[in-house]
């Protein structure tokens, strides 16, 4: 089981924040987490580096997987549970092997996703959603069952996850770059401060929009990555080995991207926000908070 020491007494079955679900994120999660001493525990599929096994099965009643957990303040669920019943089999479940008093029960933090916000034009964390979605619809109810609340998380980049590297995965045409309006992402090491920041501070049934503050444009950024790639392969750098089918490939991104502007009447990049249809404003959860992303611009 895998439990930080901290300078609390409290005993190895109790923690402050048990992840449910160690993935990508806590790797930017864990090493913050120890460097503020909060005690936690987290749990992985196969229990892997000394976590604790655990796997969610929202069609089991067997408690013993919930009775291995320890006792938290916080538990961070990581892993999307959709429709109705699984949140609420999820905190009953923990909650009946976890005795606890009215006033100690645990608060629930599930991470979600932004793409619940569809309308196209400004959205914040008060914006009507798309509450047919599955998410949406399991994030409502841990809100109404528990203690809960979300955080709706931007384009997760960090580390080897870099947004430069979705360019030739999403844009395979002239027509996908012409429908690509704005980007919004968040820093591994960013949604690691908000998780920890809301562990100190809950707002019980709160929705939150988590985002780097800023609104990107898929053009100006094409444009931008396209001229790096190219720029690598002109200096010759033997750290930077570019295929020459990527050079090609992305000196036509470079012209999608100018025959676009002059086709749209674009008289520069990047483009207006009200041109690239969804906005999001993640001043919410910071200004609440009293923190600031620390990761700025992705380049």
């Amino acid at each position: 089981m895998q439990i930080t020491e901290s300078t609390t007494d409290l005993d190895n079955h109790q923690v402050s924040l048990l992840i449910l679900g160690a993935g990508w994120t806590s790797k930017f999660l864990i090493p913050l987490l120890k460097r503020e001493g909060i005690k936690y525990a987290a749990t992985t599929t196969d229990g892997r580096d000394g976590t604790i096994p655990f796997r969610f099965d929202p069609d089991s009643s067997d408690p013993a997987p919930f009775s291995a957990l320890p006792s938290a303040e916080t538990a961070l669920i990581t892993f999307p549970l959709r429709g109705r019943g699984q949140a609420k089999h999820l905190v009953r479940m923990y909650e009946s092997t976890h005795q606890t008093s009215e006033a100690r029960k645990p608060h629930f933090v599930q991470l979600g996703a932004t793409s619940i916000w569809t309308a196209p034009t400004w959205q914040d964390e008060s914006s009507p959603y798309e509450q047919a979605d599955p998410r949406a619809i399991a994030e409502d109810e841990l809100m109404a069952c528990s203690e809960g609340s979300v955080l709706n998380l931007a384009g997760l980049y960090g580390a080897s996850r870099q947004p430069r590297d979705w360019l030739d995965r999403v844009i395979k045409s002239k027509a996908d770059l012409k429908g690509k309006g704005a980007l919004h992402v968040i820093h591994g090491e960013d949604v690691a401060r908000a998780i920890v920041a809301l562990h100190r501070n809950f707002t019980p049934g709160k929705r939150w929009l988590l985002s780097d503050m800023h609104v990107y444009d898929w053009w100006d950024l094409t444009q931008d990555w396209a001229n790096q790639t190219l720029r690598n392969s002109e200096n010759g750098d033997e750290q930077v080995d570019v295929p020459a089918a990527k050079v090609e490939r992305h000196k036509e991104l470079l012209a999608w991207v100018g025959e676009l502007m002059i086709e749209e009447d674009v008289r520069a990049l990047p483009r207006d926000t009200s041109s690239v249809g969804r906005a999001l404003d993640g001043r919410g959860f910071w200004q609440h908070m009293g923190i600031w992303p620390t990761q700025g611009r992705i380049r």
